[in-house]
């Protein structure tokens, strides 16, 4: 912080985070997401549910890749790093991009061939980034990328950079500030998996004691939460949701051929694979999965009914909590936070579907228009 305006993640959590001290912060102004509570989606109000979203495609990007980009390019950049490195499907690519454009350093991605979204791209392309496109899909893209951090001068920044979770985890503080506790559940989309784990890193961060922990209580929610006592708290159980066509949780090991048109989600072989495991087994949770049908109906509830427009893949988090709440696994009078990872308009082409759809075409004229606005009233 400087005075009391907001600068970023890492003026906001630096004290938590494990940058190289003196290191000059690479920010766009990331973080500081809003935490929104859903008003009309009847399964969750029919059942008392506190249902929020916590929409990180309002960062800088239009994805939470930034928060952990932020710290990661941070990093690099204080150990001499010129150049960073990543496969993507998409979104890691843009806030890359970004952020080694704001750095003033070169950023080189591997995207896999035809399986990107064209808003994606486009900033990658905007933000000066040299974009390689690789006949292969995003798992190759990984290994190669791994490579490459071995034998180029390149710093890699995908989410096994440890420091991508780091910045990934400060989600989970701004939701315990802003509801005084940890939910009760949190729903997130599964792909490559670092989100899920750096989520309940965060969640452990604040809300277990020091013996527990090994850190300090919260200091974020100004002196009057339960978690600054040191009495503990309880985390909220994790809920991971897939793709049917990507979903290696629910297949029990790698998909080698992954596809579904949630593209930021198309991943086989997700690189935090132990760790989201773990984070499922020690909250109590699961892992489900919904066909691209169900993922498309999910988007447009949320945009239609509830004004919140988000790209396909992080609409699987909503359609999760609703037929969890709707079969009973999570009970009534729960608080339940989803994350919504990026904007609708990531992805315009699965969007303009819908959109083609629901325009009518009538009369310039008075009585064309009104007949139709009363015909649409019913």
């Amino acid at each position: 912080m400087q005075g009391n305006r907001y600068t970023g993640l890492i003026g906001a959590y630096g004290d938590r985070l494990p940058l190289t001290p003196g290191a000059r912060p690479i920010s766009l102004g990331e973080g500081n997401t809003p935490l929104i509570r859903l008003e009309n989606l009847p399964v969750a109000r029919d059942r008392d549910i506190e249902l929020y979203v916590k929409y990180e495609g309002l960062n800088p990007t239009a994805s939470f890749k930034d928060r952990g980009m932020t710290v990661a390019v941070t990093q690099a950049v204080a150990e001499g790093s010129e150049a960073i490195i990543c496969a993507s499907t998409g979104n890691t690519s843009a806030s890359a991009a970004a952020y080694a454009a704001r750095a003033g350093i070169k950023a080189f991605v591997l995207i896999p061939d035809g399986k990107i979204a064209m808003g994606k791209l486009a900033q990658a392309i905007m933000h000066g980034a040299e974009v390689l496109q690789i006949r292969g899909n995003f798992d190759d893209g990984m290994r190669i990328v791994k490579e490459m951090a071995e034998q180029a001068p390149v710093s890699l920044v995908n989410s096994v950079n440890p420091y991508r979770l780091q910045g990934q985890k400060t989600a989970a503080f701004e939701i315990c500030e802003a509801l005084g506790a940890a939910p009760d559940y949190h729903c997130l989309p599964v792909g490559n998996a670092g989100n899920i784990t750096a989520y309940w890193m965060g969640y452990s961060e604040m809300v277990l004691s020091p013996g527990q922990a090994g850190t300090q209580a919260c200091g974020f929610c100004g002196g009057d939460c339960q978690f600054h006592q040191g009495v503990g708290g309880k985390r909220p159980v994790m809920l991971g949701y897939q793709a049917s066509g990507s979903a290696p949780f629910l297949r029990g090991g790698p998909v080698s051929h992954p596809e579904t048109l949630a593209t930021a989600i198309r991943i086989g072989a997700p690189q935090s694979w132990d760790y989201a495991r773990t984070a499922s087994r020690e909250s109590g949770g699961w892992f489900d999965e919904f066909s691209d049908e169900a993922i498309l109906d999910a988007q447009w509830q949320l945009a239609s009914h509830e004004g919140i427009f988000c790209e396909p893949a992080s609409v699987v988090s909503v359609a999760g909590a609703l037929r969890d709440i709707d079969n009973g696994q999570i009970p009534a009078g729960s608080r339940v936070v989803c994350t919504l990872t990026g904007h609708g308009l990531k992805d315009p082409d699965v969007a303009q579907r819908h959109a083609e759809s629901a325009v009518s075409t009538v009369d310039a004229s008075g009585a064309a228009v009104r007949e139709a606005i009363l015909g649409k009233m019913g």
